[in-house]
């Protein structure tokens, strides 16, 4: 039982530690095996405390008599704040190598470069657009459950690209997570199903689902042809476009 618990909280430290700024150092034990490949079923929990920060910020808006957009901009604040912008790194990254690079070694030179390019610049911009005018379309009842399970969908596509995607490079995020064991993949998706079921109606759970499949399956299919695998900058790309799409959806009346 001991070994267990310990296991436990290792996975939370790692998944937790890796997605979010929050202090988890105090889960483990100093020199505790990091296994971020065994912890990625807490990636979608991750994502439901950074959508909780969204839905919690945007109801306070809400309360306070704010604009839709101007609550929708703070709430995503938040988010980002707890994250450090690590998807949103990731995605500027990715939008650069994809659109400045001619062949694969070029495109991974430049998603590792920490500049940003026109590419990176209009990527982010439109996916803050995208995201701040979604939380702003969303009625009252659906402020803290969509950016929820928006949040742990974008999450729980990255543990998929690490499974049937192989890293692009021998370093760096995507190769230091390692193969993430069937277990731990089942047990992420069951995650996310869940969360899907108890926040929305039946069948805008499917249709978010599916459609986080869908982003997810083109966001594969597009880093294979472009760079022959994942990295981390990919995952967090993944991750924000996911998310997008989701409350998209989740915003139509």
């Amino acid at each position: 039982m001991m070994r267990w618990v310990a296991t436990v909280r290792a996975d939370l430290a790692a998944g937790f530690g890796l997605l979010t700024r929050l202090p988890v150092g105090w889960l483990v034990p100093a020199g505790a095996p990091w296994r971020p490949g065994r912890a990625v079923w807490v990636f979608p929990l991750a994502g439901a405390v950074a959508g909780a920060v969204t839905g919690l910020v945007l109801m306070l808006g809400h309360r306070l008599g704010l604009p839709p957009l101007l609550s929708a901009a703070w709430a995503l604040a938040a988010a980002i704040l707890l994250t450090g912008g690590l998807h949103e790194d990731g995605l500027s990254d990715t939008a650069d190598g994809y659109g400045g690079g001619r062949d694969r070694m070029r495109r991974l030179e430049i998603m590792r470069d920490s500049r940003i390019g026109s590419f990176g610049a209009i990527a982010l911009c439109l996916s803050l657009l995208l995201r701040a005018a979604a939380l702003a379309a969303l009625p009252p009842a659906a402020l803290f459950a969509a950016p929820v399970a928006a949040a742990v969908l974008g999450r729980a596509a990255m543990p998929v690209l690490l499974r049937v995607l192989p890293p692009a490079r021998t370093d760096g995020l995507g190769h230091g997570v390692g193969q993430v064991p069937p277990l731990a993949l089942a047990l992420t998706l069951l995650i996310a199903a869940g969360f899907c079921a108890v926040l929305l109606p039946p069948l805008r759970a499917v249709l978010a689902a599916g459609l986080a499949v869908l982003v997810a399956a083109a966001s594969a299919l597009l880093a294979r042809r472009k760079i022959g695998g994942q990295t981390g900058d990919v995952l967090g790309a993944t991750a924000v476009a996911v998310e997008c799409a989701v409350l998209t959806l989740l915003a139509a009346r």
